[in-house]
């Protein structure tokens, strides 16, 4: 019986000098011969089919990815809010234009809110606001719409994009201004931005879903 307990301990002292020099060795282990080639492999995320490359668009601003909205009247809005804000609802330009889309208070009015302050902490109004804008808008410059989208003024084709663009900068009277003077009467803002830039930079979006509307308000 002694026999057999010695000849454990002896065994178990063995193991752990063994273990002891494999872990106190400073001989580096090399992975590079391990591979999971022929394992299954059981991920907890499955590969979505659907995912197609190019619904991703790389934003040169950021260097961050974001879903491509293309020339959808979405992607029209928010390339707008970005050129205007970086998409901010809570900014404040050294003109005092609130929001996302950079509302003045006179405009604001005309679209049936009279509280900025209140106005500048409602996402959901703002958006409505921009619509209700745009419709109004719309409406003001529906025959120069007609009489000038595909002509070319300044090198810059006029689409009805980039004619509601260019009314949310300068006004839609500046905008009647520039095309019936084809181009010679190009507003500027307090920041150089010119309606013929923004007749160019947001030109060729869909913007069929805004519907002229003399009346339009957000509220």
């Amino acid at each position: 019986m002694r026999k057999s307990i010695a000849s454990y301990l002896t065994l178990a002292l063995t193991i752990c000098i063994l273990l002891y020099s494999s872990f106190s060795s400073d001989e580096t282990i090399d992975l590079g011969k391990y591979s999971t080639e022929g394992l299954v492999l059981d991920y907890t995320v499955g590969v979505d089919a659907n995912i197609n490359d190019d619904a991703l668009a790389l934003n040169d601003a950021t260097e961050s990815f974001a879903p491509y909205l293309g020339k959808s009247f979405v992607g029209f809005k928010e390339a707008l809010a970005f050129k205007e804000s970086g998409g901010d609802y809570f900014s404040v330009n050294t003109f005092g234009y609130l929001g996302k889309y950079q509302f003045g208070a006179s405009t604001l009015k005309l679209i049936g809110i009279h509280n900025p302050s209140k106005f500048l902490k409602n996402p959901a109004l703002q958006e409505k606001a921009f619509i209700a804008n745009a419709a109004r808008n719309k409406w003001i410059l529906r025959r120069d719409i007609k009489n000038f989208v595909g002509k070319r003024i300044n090198g810059v084709v006029v689409t009805e994009s980039g004619i509601l663009a260019a009314a949310h900068l300068a006004g839609p009277g500046s905008v009647k201004k520039y095309l019936r003077s084809y181009g010679l009467d190009n507003f500027t803002d307090g920041y150089g931005t010119t309606v013929q830039y923004y007749m160019k930079r947001f030109s060729g979006y869909d913007t069929s879903f805004v519907k002229p509307d003399r009346k339009a308000k957000a509220i």
